[in-house]
């Protein structure tokens, strides 16, 4: 939904419009076929698998608070009330 509201906005012509939408329809059915390829031989219990997985986690859940803070938020704080009142800006 994200993605498809950003593509509306930026006004694209309909064959960058219709390249894009052909990648991204492409590219989850690649991502499921390279994951049951990996499950073959994927052990969970595994030290270095479990390191792994914990860093793919720590930067998913810093990318979700990166677009929670400066993409969400940030238009909050674009609003001219906002940008009027020292005190709506400071948080008191």
């Amino acid at each position: 939904m994200g993605l498809g509201g950003c593509i509306s906005q930026a006004k694209f012509k309909t064959k960058a419009i219709t390249i894009m939408a052909t990648f991204f329809s492409l590219t989850t059915p690649v991502g499921i076929g390279i994951e049951i390829g990996i499950l073959s031989w994927y052990d969970e219990n595994n030290p270095t698998a479990l390191i792994v997985e914990g860093i793919f986690n720590s930067a998913s859940a810093g990318n979700l608070i990166y677009m929670a803070l400066v993409d969400l938020l940030a238009a909050d704080f674009m609003i001219p009330k906002v940008q009027s009142s020292g005190k709506l800006q400071q948080g008191v």
